[in-house]
């Protein structure tokens, strides 16, 4: 090899070498501190890409799962009034039974008769309860079955949007006509024959209030399970992006320590072909 003065090819190789040994070291300071193995779009495009479409789904599945929380909240609100309305229910069941001895007088009759007055505005009361501004309970629509009187609402719960379930305004105030207002048949126990109407019909209020409660406890059931699968879903959504986007960092630093002394080693080296170049002073002088 020709000794010449104006071209150093082992000093410019050294500074090449060394300048990728920087980018390299850069780059494992740069995901070590952050964490993260993609810290620009050049690290990985491609998983960038799909890191991306993950996180956004993540978001969504906390948000669907927040909602679902919320609808089971409205479910959980209606059944504990559901509870309050099976305990008058049940009261006026006992104050009809009541009614129904031949011992009592018309004025004990009538004393029973005005608590059970009392018990139907309360049960009215309760058709306008409400969570969060929505009402827990809906008119019916007509006649038919207690639950095809309910209104259904539509409650997501996928991250896409894909599945569905249905949770119901129940349909309390159906209930509440028969036996909660002045004018409802077989409702005026002032009288033994009024008593005994009486329990017929609030008997067929409470196997509807059952039906309710029951179904509202079969749409509990399903949004919790519905919110453990949302759960389960956002699990692993974070474990597949987590492989994508985060960084080993027993490996990173491994490779750390290796660009380190490649650093000082590429230092080393360049400094010693730019010396290279002095034998050529003792030639000319």
């Amino acid at each position: 090899m020709s000794v010449v003065i104006n071209t150093n090819s082992a000093a410019t190789s050294a500074a090449y070498n060394l300048s990728n040994t920087n980018v390299n070291l850069q780059r494992s300071l740069n995901r070590l501190s952050s964490g993260s193995r993609i810290n620009s779009s050049a690290d990985d495009a491609g998983g960038l890409a799909v890191s991306m479409k993950m996180s956004a789904s993540i978001r969504r599945t906390e948000a669907t799962s927040a909602n679902v929380a919320n609808a089971l909240s409205f479910l959980q609100t209606q059944d504990g009034v559901l509870k309050t309305a099976d305990k008058i229910l049940n009261r006026m069941s006992e104050l009809a039974t009541l009614a129904q001895d031949v011992t009592k007088a018309t004025s004990d009759l009538t004393l029973y008769n005005t608590e059970l007055d009392v018990l139907k505005n309360q049960l009215n009361l309760m058709l306008s309860e409400k969570f969060n501004g929505i009402s827990l309970f809906s008119a019916g629509a007509g006649a038919g079955s207690i639950l095809n009187e309910s209104t259904t609402m539509t409650v997501v719960t996928s991250h896409d949007g894909g599945q569905t379930v249905g949770i119901t305004q129940a349909d309390l105030e159906s209930i509440s006509n028969t036996v909660g207002t002045s004018d409802a048949t077989g409702m005026d126990i002032a009288s033994t024959t009024g008593a005994q109407a009486a329990v017929t019909t609030i008997q067929s209020a409470i196997q509807n209030l059952a039906t309710i409660r029951a179904n509202n406890g079969a749409q509990q059931s399903r949004l919790t399970f519905a919110g453990d699968m949302l759960a389960v879903n956002k699990t692993n959504l974070e474990a597949a992006n987590s492989r994508i986007i985060d960084v080993d960092v027993a490996d990173e630093s491994t490779k750390l320590a290796r660009y380190n002394i490649l650093q000082q080693a590429g230092t080393a080296m360049l400094a010693q072909a730019n010396q290279s170049t002095q034998s050529i002073l003792r030639l000319i002088s």
